[in-house]
């Protein structure tokens, strides 16, 4: 374990930030981080309780909210979807808030719920039934279905038709559960119910979800003399209205209060935590005095109940008849460890073949099996999730131990050690963030090996393995890329390519965008392959289009085949290779094509991108030997020539009705056909890599026809997408990187960005909305937005009122064509 980064906040005279108490943090599956500080006016009498929103990749474009919660917030949740976030407070106050225009930084409160005067203690979302189980033992399949599989778990709740209802889960410092159902047209229901008949004091809950679609609560009164209590609790719409059944189930002692060397030793528990949100069967408890903690892990399993001899002969038990009980059993508990200041969990849903502690070789070492203990020496202790045994350690620069008297004697004036108050870990276990009693982020890099020496192909397997995972699910991977080096990029992406052409048709065709963007940020980590970058955001585009300008073909008849037209062109263009492109479009029943005049002039400008690129591919292939320049992998791709191919026919013939809708291009002879120029020298170029394992050189004829171009047309300038300016290309050196919130950070980028200054728009030069392809002058007036991942930049208001505009940016309203977040930016961006 290594620190990637560090951001704190600017030291403020008067009003300062400071950490809350009790402070919380949660962690998104689009990496997405909350937590909160408290905002201290000039006169220190009141304190303003803040939410704090960062995207992991620009962790210093922090969008603080003033939460409007009266007393100190308690919990954060987000949802599945990684898009809504929930924060309750000590007052039984609870908002949700969702993203405003999609934007990562821009938030809204838009409902809640309460229990008044009443703090809460643990919050959760309901469980929307889906659980994708991660084989790890099998992570050398070659099916994603035998790696990934669809666990069968009921939603807490369902609508009509088995629709997962919405909502959230909570209890209270007074032993109430309080549920709010979110209902289809935006009203909130909310019931709420004791746990039992005899309330008592909460002091420590969690929630968790059993497969059946019940709720299971863990609650303790902070007292370890007294038994972690456990409740089923079920939820049901009965009459439009919330019913909540609850039912008690077996609770537990803490070992430690049971063991006559260790009785009364720790007499408060600090931490209750299920192992994970859909595992109610496994439970983490910590008991701590002063200066020590205790770790205990707990499962719940069924036990046969032992049956009296003398009713065994009157009635033998047979088989299954035996009758059972449930009973919690102690896993693993550690020895005494320093005082315990925070845990964190693992979300990654493992599941071993083996329940019991023994795990295959391979595997115990995997990053999914560790949970997270910070101290108040400021070190973090990685450590097995069921064993509790050691598997990495990091010391904060407070807790080095001292050498010698004087140091200790210092320490021990200073006060008290800075120590992380809250943490989590990533959706992949490979990354930790810590926020310390300064209220400052920390982000830790997990090694995939756990502080393990593993040779590199295991490593590789390891990260190739999670990356699939985010494939399958959608999770954002920027945690995964902390740890590739430049080394390791080529062999990722080429075994990435390997492992998704190995899956069914159906399944490459859902997932084909998002191996692209994956493997776009990938090469961005190493020189020998920035330069592909710039080709994997062109093909994402170029897909886009091709999809959307394909849905706008209608069949001329109702009663047609089961083919689309774009289907059928598709199989077209691809059975006949004819270079001339009007002998092609001859075979196209032309009435399918057939559009408005506005809808086809309202599609220019993509139409026009479509042009430009093949001429400009078209004129780069003479220099096909470098490959730095971007577009070379265009060359040699079949599919991405192809689609050029069927969107060159389709323009034809659209230009024929509306001939201005056509590219424009500027040439020497004004007889000179150049859609057919084109076509002709695409086609040529198309045939030499049609078969992705026949793929023969261009002969010279075409060579020479290409080098021909630029005297014939005027060769465009293509406006590829910024190098972006997170900070994953600042952490290759393995360097600790000191940030500050606000403060965008003044370090030199990538160090190979000099190689792509011809193709980034200098300040001062025109800017461009990179997918509506408008030009938005230098100096926009426009509200943009840009991706957190590619550095896209487009309009946040549509411009446009045509249709088939709309549908072109309904594609890439929630999020950006790479899978990344939107966030607004400033009109004077640079």
């Amino acid at each position: 374990m290594d620190l990637a980064y560090v951001c704190e906040w600017e030291k403020r005279p008067k009003s300062d930030h400071c950490p809350s108490i009790p402070l919380v943090c949660a962690w998104s599956c689009r990496n997405l981080i909350a937590f909160t500080t408290d905002l201290r006016n000039e006169e220190e009498r009141d304190l303003t309780h803040m939410v704090h929103i960062i995207d992991t990749e620009h962790p210093w474009d922090v969008y603080s909210v003033n939460s409007g919660h009266v007393e100190a917030i308690t919990c954060l949740e987000w949802d599945q979807s990684g898009s809504r976030l929930l924060s309750a407070d000590a007052d039984g106050h609870i908002k949700c808030w969702s993203m405003t225009d999609h934007l990562a930084n821009s938030w809204e409160n838009t409902v809640g719920s309460m229990v008044e005067g009443d703090p809460v203690v643990a919050l959760s979302w309901l469980h929307n039934g889906v659980k994708l189980a991660l084989h790890v033992e099998k992570s050398g399949a070659s099916n994603f279905g035998e790696k990934f599989s669809r666990v069968k778990f009921s939603p807490s709740l369902t609508l009509f038709g088995g629709k997962p209802m919405e909502g959230w889960i909570a209890v209270t410092i007074s032993g109430l559960v309080t549920v709010s159902l979110l209902k289809p047209n935006g009203q909130v229901l909310t019931s709420t119910e004791s746990l039992c008949r005899l309330r008592c004091r909460v002091a420590l809950a969690d929630v968790a979800f059993t497969g059946g679609g019940n709720i299971v609560v863990a609650t303790s009164d902070g007292s370890s003399a007294s038994p972690v209590q456990f409740y089923k609790v079920c939820v049901s719409v009965v009459n439009e209205k919330c019913k909540i059944d609850t039912e008690i189930l077996p609770s537990l002692f803490m070992r430690c209060t049971t063991d006559p060397a260790r009785k009364d030793k720790y007499p408060a528990i600090t931490h209750l935590k299920f192992l994970a949100r859909d595992m109610s069967e496994q439970v983490l408890l910590c008991a701590s005095n002063q200066n020590n903690s205790i770790v205990e892990c707990w499962s719940l399993r069924k036990e046969g109940l032992p049956v009296n001899n003398i009713f065994q002969q009157i009635s033998p038990v047979v088989g299954d008849k035996q009758p059972m009980i449930l009973k919690w059993r102690i896993l693993s508990a550690t020895n005494d460890l320093d005082r315990v200041s925070a845990v964190a969990l693992p979300k990654l849903p493992i599941s071993l073949t083996n329940t019991d502690l023994k795990v295959a070789n391979d595997t115990k070492f995997f990053p999914g099996l560790g949970l997270a203990l910070a101290f108040h020496d400021g070190s973090v202790h990685i450590v097995h999730r069921l064993s509790l045994q050691m598997m990495a350690v990091f010391h904060g620069s407070s807790s080095q131990r001292p050498v010698d008297e004087q140091t200790i004697k210092r320490q021990r004036t200073a006060g008290p050690l800075v120590h992380f108050k809250a943490m989590q870990l990533s959706w992949t276990s490979l990354a930790l963030a810590g926020i310390d009693s300064h209220g400052k982020l920390s982000m830790l890099r997990i090694s995939p090996s756990m502080g393990h020496v593993l040779d590199m192909n295991t490593s590789l397997r390891h990260l190739l393995f999670l990356l699939e995972y985010c494939m399958v699910t959608g999770y954002d991977w920027w945690d995964i890329l902390l740890h590739v080096q430049p080394n390791m990029v080529q062999n990722l992406v080429e075994k990435l390519h390997e492992e998704y052409t190995r899956q069914s048709a159906a399944l490459q065709q859902v997932l084909a965008t998002r191996i692209v963007a994956m493997k776009a940020s990938l090469c961005k980590l190493s020189s020998s392959t920035i330069a592909r970058v710039c080709d994997y955001h062109a093909k994402l585009f170029l897909i886009a289009i091709s999809c959307t300008l394909k849905s706008l073909l209608r069949p001329h008849f109702l009663n047609t085949p089961d083919k689309s037209p774009g289907d059928r062109l598709t199989e077209i263009c691809s059975k006949i290779t004819d270079i001339d492109i009007d002998k092609v479009m001859i075979n196209l029943k032309t009435e399918e094509f057939v559009l408005e005049m506005n809808t086809l002039q309202s599609l220019q400008q993509l139409i026009q991108w479509v042009g430009d690129f093949v001429l400009y591919l078209l004129a780069s292939l003479p220099n096909q030997g470098s490959p730095v320049r971007p577009g070379h992998s265009f060359l040699r791709d079949g599919a991405s020539l192809g689609m050029f191919r069927e969107l060159m026919v389709v323009i034809r013939i659209w230009g024929l009705l509306k001939p201005s809708c056509l590219p424009v291009y500027t040439a020497t002879s004004d007889t000179q056909d150049s859609m057919s120029l084109l076509f002709r020298l695409l086609t040529k170029l198309w045939l030499c890599c049609r078969e992705e394992n026949h793929i023969t050189e261009p002969d010279d004829t075409l060579i020479d026809e290409c080098c021909l171009l630029p005297s014939q047309l005027l060769i465009p300038n293509i406006d590829w997408l910024p190098i972006n300016d997170g900070i994953i290309s600042k952490l290759q050196n393995k360097q600790l990187v000191r940030l500050q919130f606000g403060k965008a950070p003044g370090l030199i980028g990538h160090t190979v960005s000099s190689q792509f200054d011809a193709f980034v728009r200098a300040p001062g030069q025109p800017k461009i909305d990179h997918l509506r392809r408008l030009h938005l002058g230098a100096y926009p007036t426009e509200e943009c937005k840009s991706c957190t991942r590619c550095g896209c930049v487009t309009m946040l208001k549509s411009p446009n009122k045509v249709t088939a505009v709309k549908q072109w940016e309904q594609r890439w309203v929630k999020n950006c064509l790479c899978g990344g977040l939107w966030r607004r930016m400033p009109l004077s961006y640079s």
